[in-house]
């Protein structure tokens, strides 16, 4: 896989980007757009990427792929009208947000008449996740851009699934978030209810472990829990919100399915108007609202 030769930018080496673009590095040629927050850019550079100061400056270096990793729809699209027109050579872009019901198709259609092949992949897991290399990937796009996406995708992705369209890749990305929000809801309650009625939680997340509620949430927040560490799921309350955002929007036509979102956006929604909304999830699990 190691190919120095092959060139590819990065947009957006933040939360979950750091790590993606930390693992490109051990196999291609990485650059890396400037960003006020200094620290993740930094890191990056002393790891043997490129610091470039602008889009134009980015895509007039005839890369081969392009990765995008944003916060949201509407910033990703911003990104993509005014990067659109600066790109001459032909070129994969993958897109690794997390997007609303439409917003990959929106997507595509910026990138439909230039030389870009556009594939979404947005991912599974956390930043540990991500700087492990373990991710799991919801590929989306031509088929014919799928051998090559993995080539690069590999380099932080465990498992990439191909879902077929972008618009199902999205889909299915919003479905798999639908499920760990609402298992990690349920285990943050968990928590807040043990507390309440004075039981030992070390014994009950080991009886718990060993039932059908054992889950990925319960073990990613569990362990440190119960030392006293409740930063184990790596996800704010903000960035939950925007999911949930998108998921019931997706949901609308899925009665009962959207009445179980709703409750975990109502239950974040009264965390983010106690002042929590930047707090990890996982740190709820300590605080009376």
């Amino acid at each position: 896989m190691f190919n120095k030769n092959l060139k590819v930018g990065f947009i957006g080496a933040g939360f979950m980007g750091y790590g993606m673009a930390k693992n490109l590095i051990k196999n291609f040629n990485v650059f890396v757009i400037a960003h006020t927050n200094r620290e993740p850019i930094e890191k990056l550079v002393s790891k043997g990427a490129t610091e470039v100061s602008s889009y134009r400056d980015l895509l007039n270096l005839n890369l081969d792929c392009l990765m995008m990793c944003v916060t949201n729809t509407p910033i990703a699209i911003k990104i993509a009208k005014e990067i659109s027109p600066l790109i001459k050579n032909k070129i994969l872009l993958i897109d690794l947000t997390t997007h609303d019901k439409t917003g990959s198709i929106k997507m595509k259609n910026i990138f439909n008449q230039t030389n870009i092949k556009y594939a979404v992949n947005p991912v599974m897991g956390g930043p540990i996740q991500s700087e492990e290399g373990i991710l799991g990937g919801i590929w989306g796009g031509e088929i014919d851009n799928f051998d090559e996406s993995k080539k690069y995708l590999q380099s932080f992705c465990k498992n990439v699934f191909n879902f077929g369209s972008v618009e199902k890749a999205s889909q299915a990305k919003l479905l798999s978030n639908f499920l760990s929000l609402l298992t990690t809801t349920t285990v943050i309650e968990f928590f807040r209810s043990a507390k309440d009625l004075n039981i030992d939680i070390n014994l009950l997340c080991e009886v718990a472990k060993l039932g059908s509620g054992n889950s990925g949430a319960l073990n990613r927040i569990a362990d440190k829990a119960i030392q006293g560490d409740f930063k184990g799921y790596v996800f704010s309350v903000n960035n939950t919100l925007k999911d949930l955002t998108y998921i019931n929007d997706l949901l609308k036509d899925s009665y009962n399915a959207e009445k179980m979102s709703n409750i975990a956006m109502n239950f974040y929604k009264s965390a983010k108007e106690y002042g929590y909304g930047e707090l990890l999830v996982s740190e709820l699990i300590e605080k009376k609202y």
